[in-house]
């Protein structure tokens, strides 16, 4: 991966609904040869898919949490149940696995404070495995995930 294919990646992160004549001019290539590099960067993996940013409050999902979770075992059995049923719950729009404590690190999106009380003792602590529970409220979204860096010297 050279510098005209970080500059395409940086562009997409910006806007992936450019058109390729767009994103060409802004890379400094001409079409076609842009166009075979973003396929490239498909094919190989580098980029996955393409999705629209939503906004949270729009969508009536006014409060958002980080939410630590602490698993009594981690046996394999434990692990693949309780990512399973993390992997289903609409509320929780992003889930991690970390080495160290807590275990896991979920990003939770509810309409209001009742909401998340509900879902944190009906669902949250109810998950196979769970032990400990920590709630961190998203008081106000300073920079919003724009993907990885493409400037990072690498």
């Amino acid at each position: 991966m050279d510098q005209i294919d970080r500059r395409i990646l940086r562009e997409l992160q910006q806007d992936a609904r450019l058109t390729n004549a767009e994103l060409a001019a802004r890379v400094g290539l001409t079409a076609s040869p842009c166009l075979r590099r973003v396929r490239q960067l498909e094919a190989a993996g580098v980029i996955r898919g393409y999705r629209a940013l939503l906004d949270h409050g729009s969508l009536n999902c006014e409060l958002q949490a980080f939410v630590a979770l602490v698993m009594h075992r981690e046996d394999r059995a434990n692990v693949e149940r309780f990512e399973r049923e993390v992997a289903q719950l609409p509320q929780v729009i992003e889930a991690n696995r970390l080495f160290g404590d807590p275990d896991y690190l979920l990003r939770v999106a509810v309409r209001d404070v009742q909401a998340y009380e509900r879902f944190y003792a009906e669902v949250l602590c109810d998950l196979p495995g769970v032990v400990q529970v920590t709630s961190h409220l998203i008081m106000k979204e300073v920079k919003q995930d724009r993907g990885i860096p493409t400037d990072s010297g690498q």
